[in-house]
């Protein structure tokens, strides 16, 4: 299992995207959680194989209806976070900030 992070940037806040996010990922049948983040990004931890990490990918570039995603960074978290999402059952959403 891969754990990656991903932040979003564009027009993610008010839009949907935490939901759009958590349904997508669970479709996909990957864990983790999605946030807002202070500085108007959205930002996901995500735990999955090659394959649903390439298939979040596309579907976290192409938005729910109504934003704009300029921008998707994506960097491999550390082993004790990894630990921490093996942990959760499915991908939800968390607190704001």
């Amino acid at each position: 299992m891969i754990s990656q992070r991903y932040i979003v940037r564009g027009r993610v806040q008010g839009v949907g995207f935490r939901w759009f996010v958590e349904r997508e990922a669970n479709v996909i049948g990957m864990r983790g959680w999605v946030r807002n983040n202070e500085d108007a990004t959205v930002e996901l931890i995500a735990q999955g194989t090659e394959d649903q990490h390439a298939a979040l990918r596309s579907r976290l570039k192409e938005g729910p209806r109504g934003s704009r995603v300029d921008q998707v960074d994506e960097s491999p978290i550390e082993i004790d976070q990894h630990n921490l999402i093996a942990e959760l059952k499915r991908f939800e959403i968390q607190g704001a900030w």
